[in-house]
C-alpha cells in the first residue's frame, strides 16, 4: 500500500477515536489543513506515524486538551482587520444601542484577542455596561489562554497601529499593563464576557443574540459543516441581527445567502433579513 493511502487510513482511524472516545468531530475540516495540524501533532509527540496519535487518544485521557488545542487554529490579533471594527463601529454599533441589552457571540474566540478589541469597542461607544459577550471555541487551552488576557509584547505596535485604524478615541495603552515582555488587558474588559466550549460541529445553539461573529474560521470547514455553523449563527440571531465573517470568507455557497443581506461585502458583514429564516 502507497504511503499516502496509508496516512489516509490513519486519519480516518484517528478521527474515528476523537469523536467515539471524546466527542470533537473533524470529520468536515478541510482536509489538508486538518493533515498538516496531524503533521504538527506528530512532530509535537515525537511519534512515528498516525497510528500511534490514535493510541494516545484512546488511553492517555490528559493529553486530549493538548490534542485539540494543536488541531484547532488559535491564530488572531487586537483589531485584526481594522476597517471591519471601523465598520462595526460606525454602523453597528449605533443600531445595537437601540436595544435594551445586548449579547454577542464570539464563536471561534481562539485566544480571546478579538473578544478585547470587541470590549473597548464596546467600551468607547459606552455600550458594555448593557453587554454580555459569549466568547466560546472548542479548545479548552485556547479558552484558559482568553480568559488570563496575557499576551506577549512583541506585536504591540501592530495591535496599537490596528487600534488606531479602527477608530480608537484613545490609545491602547490606556487598556493594559506592560511587564516581563508581556501585556495584561485591564480587569474591566472581561468582566461582561463568558468564556465557554462551545463545538460548531457538534453543539447547538445557546443564546440570542444581535451579532455574532465568527472569523476566519469557516476556511478551516468542508461545505458540510460551513452550512451548519451559518444555520447556528441564523437560527441563534434576533431579526435584524448582524453576522461578521472573515474577510476571505462569505455565506455565497453556504445554502444560506438568502436568509441576510449583504452589509459590506468587504468586511463580511451581513444582517439578517426580516423574514421567517426557518423557511430559507
Amino acid at each position: 500500500m502507497e504511503p499516502a493511502k496509508r496516512q489516509d487510513i490513519e486519519i480516518d482511524l484517528f478521527m474515528r477515536a476523537l469523536q467515539q472516545c471524546h466527542g470533537y468531530d473533524f470529520s468536515e475540516y478541510a482536509a489538508a489543513s486538518f493533515k498538516r495540524r496531524v503533521q504538527g501533532l506528530l512532530d509535537h509527540f515525537g511519534l512515528a506515524n498516525v497510528s500511534q496519535l490514535t493510541e494516545r487518544v484512546l488511553h492517555c485521557d490528559d493529553l486530549i486538551p493538548d490534542i485539540i488545542a494543536r488541531l484547532s487554529v488559535p491564530v488572531s490579533d487586537m483589531f485584526r482587520d481594522p476597517d471591519v471594527f471601523a465598520r462595526l463601529r460606525r454602523d453597528v454599533l449605533p443600531v445595537l444601542a437601540s436595544y435594551p441589552h445586548i449579547n454577542i457571540w464570539q464563536a471561534g474566540c481562539a485566544h480571546g484577542e478579538e473578544v478585547y478589541s470587541l470590549a473597548i469597542l464596546l467600551t468607547e461607544a459606552g455600550l458594555y455596561e448593557r453587554t454580555q459577550i459569549y466568547a466560546t471555541d472548542i479548545s479548552a487551552h485556547a479558552l484558559d489562554v482568553a480568559r488570563e488576557g496575557i499576551y506577549a509584547s512583541r506585536d504591540l505596535q501592530q495591535w496599537a497601529a490596528n487600534y488606531l485604524q479602527a477608530g480608537g478615541q484613545r490609545t491602547l495603552s490606556d487598556y493594559f499593563h506592560a511587564r516581563y515582555g508581556h501585556i495584561k488587558l485591564d480587569e474591566s474588559l472581561r468582566r461582561n464576557v463568558v468564556f465557554a466550549a462551545h463545538n460548531l460541529a457538534a453543539d447547538a445553539v445557546f443564546c440570542e443574540a444581535q451579532l455574532i461573529l465568527c472569523r476566519n474560521v469557516l476556511i478551516y470547514f468542508r461545505p458540510p459543516l460551513q452550512r451548519r455553523a451559518v444555520a447556528l449563527f441564523r437560527d441563534s440571531l434576533v431579526r435584524g441581527g448582524y453576522l461578521c465573517l472573515g474577510t476571505k470568507e462569505s455565506l455565497s455557497f453556504t445554502g444560506h445567502a438568502g436568509a441576510f443581506t449583504v452589509v459590506d461585502g468587504s468586511s463580511s458583514l451581513y444582517r439578517l433579513a426580516d423574514v421567517d429564516s426557518s423557511s430559507v
